[in-house]
């Protein structure tokens, strides 16, 4: 089966196209990608062809760095319900544990793995494409990512022991030095983050454990394997209701259906997409006033709701309760029933 990753690994691609004179859309065209995948981030997309554009334009455009340029900026939401996981675990171990097993739910190409010897780390990661394929761009990409997530936890600032990269030393270093800081080497056994050991067991004062174990509920192997439809409306329910997304058409799409095909086969397992899409907004906004560090107005929009006042009616629509009692029934039962 050939390998799938998620088109947000073309994060910043068509910014950076851009910038360096190159037609995004164009290129996408040529290697055999849809040009929606630039704004679809969570639409499935072969990682060879992902590996192949990023290799054309750094040729066309004559930047050696475009992958690396791509990845400089990342976020923990590029990564998806994945991010969310990372997010709230309680140290940096924890989180490239989960990255590690978890993986293939953002990228299935992409290996990642940690190897202690005494006080130092190694975070060890490769681009599993054929042997004779170009990779150097989705290797710097894949690094620069896995670099930046070590970062959220221990910040701008720090610097590792060293990294090193399989590939030859390009003719520029700038970007690897911007990126890594001072101590990159190339030519090397390994693609590897080295770092001391104690870095990764340094808490991380925003953990939130509910949220870490829905997330992780969320990722589970039942919704990786065999998912049913309901269970994967679900999963594509928290991907996009806090972006305005989730109709049923949208979501139709992302599975490759038509909206008559999505309704029937929901009916088939006696259930609708209306249902389903309440009963996830009912279980995240029980996790969002558990965890107490989100205002109402915030939830709204995390929810999938324009403003506030939409968000008031449908909690009274569910649970027959004003607004004002919205905190008071979290606590209790009211929020967290299912939707069987």
């Amino acid at each position: 089966m050939t390998p799938q990753l998620r088109a947000a690994a073309l994060t910043n691609f068509e910014h950076i196209a851009t910038e360096c004179g190159l037609n995004a859309r164009a290129l996408m065209v040529e290697v055999g990608l849809p040009p929606r995948c630039l704004m679809d981030p969570d639409l499935m997309i072969p990682a060879h062809l992902v590996a192949r554009v990023l290799e054309l334009a750094a040729e066309r455009a004559h930047e050696p760095v475009f992958g690396l340029r791509m990845a400089a900026s990342r976020r923990l939401s590029n990564l998806g319900p994945l991010g969310l996981l990372l997010r709230d675990q309680p140290t940096l171990r924890h989180a490239l544990d989960k990255l590690a097993s978890k993986m293939h739910v953002h990228n299935e190409a992409f290996s990642l793995e940690m190897v202690e010897s005494g006080d130092t780390v190694c975070i060890r990661g490769d681009v599993l494409l054929d042997r004779n394929m170009p990779r150097q761009q989705a290797v710097d990409a894949a690094m620069g990512i896995s670099f930046r997530i070590v970062q959220v936890f221990l910040g701008d600032t720090w610097c590792p022991k060293q990294v090193c990269f399989r590939h030859r030393a390009p003719a520029r270093r700038d970007w690897y030095r911007r990126v890594f800081g001072p101590s990159v080497q190339f030519g090397c056994e390994f693609n590897e983050i080295v770092c001391a050991a104690k870095d990764l067991d340094v808490p991380n004062p925003g953990a939130d454990p509910v949220m870490a174990a829905y997330s992780q509920r969320l990722l589970g192997k039942d919704l990786e394997s065999q998912a049913s439809t309901s269970d994967r409306v679900r999963r594509l329910a928290v991907l996009l209701l806090p972006r305005g997304l989730c109709r049923a058409e949208v979501v139709a799409q992302h599975l490759g259906v038509s909206r008559r095909t999505l309704d029937n086969r929901l009916a088939a397992e006696d259930t609708t997409f209306k249902v389903l899409v309440d009963g996830m907004r009912r279980e995240l906004l029980a996790n969002y006033l558990e965890g107490k560090a989100h205002a109402l107005s915030d939830i709204a929009p995390l929810l999938g709701f324009s403003e506030l006042s939409a968000l008031s009616r449908w909690h009274r629509a569910q649970f027959g309760a004003s607004m004002s009692d919205l905190r008071a029934n979290a606590a209790g039962s009211g929020t967290s029933d299912r939707t069987d």
